[in-house]
């Protein structure tokens, strides 16, 4: 795909994250620094861009919808700084640097995720231009998506799972990151959708796409784990191997992992049929997951 709407959408989250922590400064300086530090480590900026690219597709103006979309890369980061804790994921390296609490310690990282998470609600409501019914749906959205029936959830049953392929299925797989990892995803593409006043049939539709696309993402997450090129994606791969965790992998096989990333890309793809040139950009999204590597 050409990356420059992509690269230029960045550069913009990335300014307005700044922006964000320079205006509101956390009381003490040493979590300042902890939150500035995982906020601006990089990556690709997936949900925020998603808010965008959703309005997009409805016919609205994405960049519009920065705080919000602000907000879903401050939670998503509070919820990177937390997974790699020692008592979750207990990893060394994110994005190719140190991971939070390596620098900061396990206290402070768990400080600089609570304050990412709660900061996040009130960047949403200083969103500009939205009704304030909208918003109030916005927060709910996100907030579910977040939240114990949402990304929480799907990280808690993940971590009782470690150690314990033999009773996890794909059943069960697919319903743990469909919270873990899914839920973050639809909460974007859905509050995308609403700000930019979607009818009932677009959000339908924006929503089986969203449901692909986290889908996608974490069965190729999951392949990554094992063929992935460190220096490429910036952390380390085999970590599900070593905390033994069940994937779409090592529940299936690499190659039928593979096929079935394929098929739901293609079905995230005709779930935009509605939407034509507008869902361009979309489309060449989830295309995308199947070439992460590069």
């Amino acid at each position: 795909m050409d990356k420059t709407q992509w690269n230029e959408r960045i550069k913009l989250i990335e300014g307005a994250l700044v922006e964000e922590l320079e205006e509101n400064k956390a009381l003490d300086p040493r979590l300042c620094e902890s939150m500035k530090y995982s906020l601006t480590a990089g990556g690709k900026r997936l949900r925020p861009i998603l808010v965008m690219a959703a309005a997009d597709a409805v016919g609205a103006k994405g960049t519009d919808y920065i705080h919000i979309a602000c907000a879903l890369e401050m939670i998503h980061t509070y919820s990177l700084i937390h997974d790699d804790l020692p008592a979750m994921d207990n990893d060394d390296y994110r994005r190719g640097k140190l991971t939070n609490h390596k620098v900061y310690g396990d206290g402070t990282a768990i400080l600089a995720g609570d304050a990412l998470l709660t900061q996040a609600f009130e960047v949403i409501l200083r969103q500009d231009n939205v009704p304030a019914d909208v918003l109030v749906k916005v927060v709910r959205e996100i907030a579910q998506g977040a939240g114990p029936n949402g990304m929480v959830g799907g990280q808690s049953i993940d971590l009782e799972a470690e150690g314990k392929q033999q009773v996890m299925n794909i059943d069960d797989l697919r319903k743990m990151h469909g919270a873990k990892t899914g839920a973050l995803f639809r909460a974007a593409i859905r509050s995308g959708a609403i700000v930019a006043g979607a009818t009932a049939e677009e959000l339908a539709a924006l929503t089986k796409y969203a449901d692909c696309f986290g889908l996608a993402f974490q069965i190729t997450d999951d392949i990554l784990d094992v063929v992935g090129d460190e220096a490429v994606i910036g952390k380390p791969v085999g970590s599900d191997e070593r905390n033994e965790k069940s994937t779409y992998v090592t529940l299936t096989s690499l190659d039928e992992a593979k096929k079935l990333a394929s098929d739901t890309v293609s079905e995230a793809v005709r779930a935009l049929e509605m939407f034509g040139e507008k869902a361009t950009f979309l489309r060449e999204l989830v295309e995308y997951l199947l070439d992460r590597n590069k």
